[in-house]
């Protein structure tokens, strides 16, 4: 069957190759590239992409992605080349966000670019980064790295010559903003306050839920990052597979493996259990989201949008044994004495910068001084925070070293 050429409203053709034995075309509630609700900035459309895959590309070309090959997961880039950094973190949910988007009948190219692009605002050394950023900007209006996110997309990518930012859809622009649900409530308030520059163009309605696509996107962060953690967590000796056996989800797969000893075999089912462990929270989330998809029985994305609840989620079951392994992970991995210690270490180093860099603006790149010079002390430091904020870690390193005539022992 021919694929039929149709019109957005930025002027692209929406083109597609015939529908493939498997593959089924998108329902009516999938975000359209075609009824786009357009970009901020007018542009000629492109001949060979439709708007979502123009929005996955810039994301992949930005210079906020690159960085993210060098920004910690939760191990740091020196403690060995097989542990996940923020880029693989993206890569790895991107692969989920699209199989499940390719069963529910979603637009897999907007789930793609969500995924690759909700970390994008993540500063060095992890959540250990954000924390002393939030701390340091408590009296300048605080840091948020889904705000961050977005304040990359909007403004901080500066490569085009006719706009700032990416310049991407409304519907990747909602989906990141809604990457935690509907924006309501003081602990959204960093992010209301970046999309309120979007109002006197469109409003990315922040009390209704986002597109289908952005909720996909969202559990597939928290299926890549809950199984690769388990894996990085017993490749550095903070688990074992024993101890997995008391773990929600996991400790039944590994019951079914097979007593070895090892290195090449205890990699292998380490392997096993992520892959089963994968398998099995994709199977819940598309069985759990089809029961409510055929309950709401939407016609258009905007039935998704006003829907009481979410459409795609965990079942109440897995949901429980999901919130029960985050925090078994937590008391095993992110909170160990191993990951605190190099962690602490990396927000003094952090805190260090940021004081500089307010205090002594010459320490700053040229264009990074001139940017702040002339501003407000709130608008200096949210300055030094973007700058601070699109560090890799080495980077940060490196500009301790520069500045302090040595580095943050993360060790």
């Amino acid at each position: 069957m021919g694929t039929a050429k149709r019109h957005s409203p930025d002027g692209i053709s929406a083109y597609g190759a015939s529908l493939q034995p498997g593959e089924r075309s998108p329902a009516p509630y999938a975000a359209s590239a075609v009824a786009s609700r357009g970009r901020r900035f007018s542009e000629p459309g492109c001949p060979t992409r439709s708007p979502f895959q123009r929005d996955r590309d810039r994301v992949l070309h930005s210079t906020a992605f690159r960085r993210l090959v060098h920004k910690t997961q939760v191990f740091l880039y020196h403690e060995g080349d097989h542990y996940r950094t923020r880029l693989t973190h993206s890569l790895e949910v991107a692969q989920v966000a699209r199989t499940v988007s390719r069963q529910l009948r979603l637009d897999e190219d907007l789930a793609e670019a969500l995924a690759l692009a909700h970390d994008l605002g993540h500063p060095p050394f992890g959540h250990a980064g954000e924390r002393a950023l939030d701390r340091l900007m408590a009296g300048f209006g605080g840091f948020d790295h889904n705000a961050q996110s977005l304040r990359v997309v909007m403004a901080l990518e500066r490569k085009y010559l006719a706009f700032d930012g990416l310049n991407l859809t409304w519907e990747a622009l909602e989906g990141l903003a809604k990457h935690n649900g509907p924006i309501i409530g003081a602990a959204h308030e960093p992010v209301r306050k970046v999309i309120r520059a979007l109002e006197s163009w469109q409003s990315l309605e922040p009390s209704r839920w986002a597109s289908g696509e952005a909720q996909v996107a969202a559990l597939s962060d928290d299926i890549a990052y809950v199984t690769h953690d388990i894996d990085d967590g017993l490749r550095a000796g903070l688990l074992t597979l024993d101890d997995l056996r008391e773990a929600p989800l996991a400790g039944p797969i590994v019951a079914t493996l097979p007593s070895v000893e090892g290195a090449a075999m205890l990699s292998r089912l380490t392997y096993e259990v992520r892959r089963r462990l994968i398998t099995l929270l994709i199977q819940d989330v598309v069985a759990e989201s089809r029961v409510r998809l055929a309950a709401l029985a939407p016609a258009s994305p905007d039935d998704i949008r006003v829907a009481r609840d979410a459409v795609a989620a965990f079942s109440p079951a897995v949901t429980a044994d999901l919130i029960a392994l985050k925090a078994f992970l937590m008391g095993r991995v992110y909170r160990s004495r191993k990951v605190m210690d190099v962690m602490e270490a990396a927000e003094a180093g952090i805190a260090r910068l940021f004081a500089r860099y307010l205090s002594d603006p010459s320490a700053l790149p040229d264009t990074w001084r001139a940017a702040q010079e002339g501003l407000s002390e709130r608008r200096r430091a949210r300055v030094i925070a973007d700058f601070v904020a699109g560090m890799t870690d080495r980077y940060a390193l490196d500009q301790h070293r520069r500045l302090f005539d040595g580095k943050p022992d993360l060790r």
